[in-house]
C-alpha cells in the first residue's frame, strides 16, 4: 500500500510545483520575499536575497541529464562559486537575461565560477537546444522539463528557486548564498557572485 502511496505524493508534489511555477512563470518585477518564518535571509530592494555565511543552507541533489546528453552532478563543482538559473524557451523575461548571463559566464570562465542552467517546461529538447545557439550560452543545461530539481533541489525555508526566471548563486562549500526571483541584468547578476569569489 505504501509502494502506491508514494508515487501518488510524488505525482502530487509535481502537481503543486507545475501549479505554482505556472503562477509564478515570467515574473520581471522587483519583488522579493524578506526573512521571516524562521529563515535567516534578506531581501535588498534589487529583490536580490542573500543568507550570511554559516547560515546557509545545503542543497538537495541537483543531477542529471544535460540537453546534450550529458551526466551532470552540481556537487562535482564544489570549490567554485555555482550560479543556476531556471529557464525555460518560452519565457519573454528568460530571453531578455540570456545576452547578460552569456556575457558573465564568458567573462568569469577560469576564474572560480560556474554556470549551470535549469532548463523547465519545455515540450522537448530542440527548443532549448535552439534557444541556446541563439543566445549563444556557452554552458550547459539540466533538462528537468517537470520541475522535479526545482522541486527536490532545494529544503524548505532556504533560498530556492521559485517562478522562472530565477536564479541562485551557491558558495565555494556548495551552500545556498544568493537568490533572485526575477530576470537579472548584468550588474545585478555579478553582485550576487563577486561577494563569494571574495570569501576565504
Amino acid at each position: 500500500m505504501s509502494l502506491s502511496r508514494a508515487p501518488r505524493r510524488t505525482l502530487f508534489a509535481v502537481g503543486v510545483l507545475t501549479a505554482a511555477l505556472a503562477l509564478s512563470a515570467c515574473s520581471d518585477g522587483d519583488g522579493g520575499t524578506s526573512g521571516g518564518g524562521g529563515t535567516n535571509f534578506v531581501t535588498n530592494k534589487g529583490g536580490i536575497s542573500t543568507a550570511p555565511k554559516g547560515q546557509r543552507a545545503t542543497p538537495g541533489e541537483l543531477a542529471g541529464e544535460t540537453l546534450e546528453g550529458e551526466r551532470l552532478d552540481v556537487a562535482d563543482l564544489k570549490g567554485k562559486v555555482v550560479v543556476l538559473n531556471a529557464w525555460g524557451s518560452w519565457c519573454g523575461p528568460c530571453r531578455a537575461e540570456a545576452p547578460h548571463f552569456a556575457k558573465v559566464a564568458a567573462d568569469l570562465k577560469g576564474k572560480g565560477v560556474e554556470f549551470v542552467g535549469l532548463n523547465t517546461r519545455d515540450a522537448n529538447k530542440q527548443q532549448a537546444l535552439t534557444f541556446e545557439e541563439d543566445y549563444k550560452v556557452p554552458y550547459p543545461s539540466l533538462y528537468d522539463p517537470a520541475g522535479k530539481l526545482i522541486l527536490f533541489g532545494f529544503p524548505k525555508g532556504t533560498l530556492s528557486l521559485q517562478g522562472i526566471p530565477s536564479t541562485v548563486v551557491l558558495d565555494k562549500e556548495g551552500k545556498i548564498a544568493a537568490r533572485a526571483l526575477l530576470a537579472l541584468d548584468e550588474k545585478k547578476l555579478r553582485s550576487m557572485i563577486d561577494p563569494l569569489l571574495e570569501e576565504k
